[in-house]
């Protein structure tokens, strides 16, 4: 049982943020003043400098959840004259497949598993076929199985190619390693609320700035304009519309509690010993990861759903919510699953804590195995 009265969210996000975060919320700012002003600006700064992109690219913030980001970023670069093709191995991608023919771009998909990455010589192969097609999108880490798909290496494709790539980064931006210097990427979007550790609230994306500037009145939309609110931002530092001014407030306090860890870098060991934890503690209970560990991005883990008859995920999920952890159900189309994420401020001892909660749970219920 955690000695804390609220749950450790063990999930994709939104997800347990450090008290110096929630902290930073307590301020109320003017959105029309110089402090407000001075704020957006260093976030953006901060966040174009996390990508390694500020001599070639801007980041542009947006109120709303990452997927307002994902339509906004969609809406303002996509060429709706040509086609835009969707690496898809999960949710994710298919839901920027439906975004992309929502806002009326000619689209295809490249479609693999769940728990297979897309082939980039393959990928090659089919952009060699169709010249129409300029973009490419890729999620980097598909939520959905926990996959960790080959950006460096589709990115070598598509540029080889002479087309655009867009990453949905949502779920490795801050954890993962990406760098514009040496990845050639147009956009790549992210949200405050997971692996930045921030809250819910905020989505952006940093876009090449000769990208952008080429997308004047594209948009499909007013208030998802990406060229639109960075022009704001250039001539006023404003935003166009009410702000989430408290939102960007912990994203600014937790990217100093990013740098404390020491960057990319330190939040990726972190991660990666979270991951490593689970996946051996719940592995001794009889757990089955659906990934092997070349694919596994250590963001979250889905595990196959035990055999035993004693097992209800409901119960299961009951049980641990009330020892302080909830988890999250699976979202695979193919395999019952359910998963456990390994971000937000966790560490090693709160996913050692899970594992010996997971056991008592189990002697509760009265499980003998989670094996699938």
């Amino acid at each position: 049982m955690r000695n804390n009265p609220y749950p450790l969210l063990l999930t994709p996000g939104p997800l347990t943020t450090a008290p110096e975060t929630r902290a930073a919320m307590q301020r109320d700012f003017g959105s029309r003043d110089e402090a407000f002003i001075a704020l957006t600006r260093r976030v953006r700064e901060r966040l174009t400098t996390l990508a390694r992109g500020a001599d070639s690219h801007v980041s542009v913030p947006l109120q709303g959840s990452g997927t307002y980001a994902v339509e906004a970023t969609l809406g303002t670069l996509l060429d709706r004259s040509r086609k835009t093709l969707v690496l898809v191995n999960g949710a994710y991608g298919k839901r920027i497949e439906r975004l992309c023919r929502l806002i009326g771009a000619p689209t295809t998909i490249y479609e693999t598993a769940e728990d297979v990455p897309p082939d980039p010589a393959e990928l090659g192969q089919r952009l060699r076929a169709d010249p129409s097609v300029a973009d490419v999108i890729l999620v980097h880490c598909e939520t959905t199985s926990g996959i960790l798909n080959p950006l460096e290496s589709i990115a070598s494709v598509v540029a080889a190619e002479g087309r655009g790539l867009i990453v949905d980064a949502m779920s490795s931006f801050g954890a993962i390693p990406i760098d514009l210097r040496r990845t050639p990427i147009d956009a790549l979007i992210a949200s405050s609320n997971k692996c930045l550790e921030a809250v819910p609230g905020l989505g952006f994306a940093v876009i090449r700035r000769a990208r952008l500037e080429a997308s004047a009145g594209k948009c499909h939309s007013l208030s998802l304009d990406l060229h639109a609110q960075w022009q704001g931002f250039e001539t006023n530092g404003q935003w166009r519309f009410t702000p989430p001014t408290h939102v960007l407030a912990a994203l600014d306090a937790a990217l100093d509690g990013l740098d404390r860890e020491g960057g990319v870098a330190g939040r990726f060991a972190r991660y990666r010993e979270n991951c490593q934890i689970l996946i051996r503690g719940l592995g001794s209970l009889g757990a089955r990861a659906l990934l092997p560990e070349t694919l596994q991005a250590p963001i979250i883990v889905t595990f196959r759903m035990p055999s035993d008859t004693a097992f209800q995920f409901e119960k299961f999920y009951a049980a641990l919510g009330q020892r302080g952890y909830l988890i999250y159900p699976g979202k695979l189309t193919g395999v019952d699953s359910f998963r456990v994420g390994c971000i937000g401020h966790v560490h090693a001892a709160d996913m050692a804590g899970f594992v010996d909660a997971a056991r008592d749970v189990m002697r509760t219920l009265r499980i003998k195995s989670l094996a699938p």
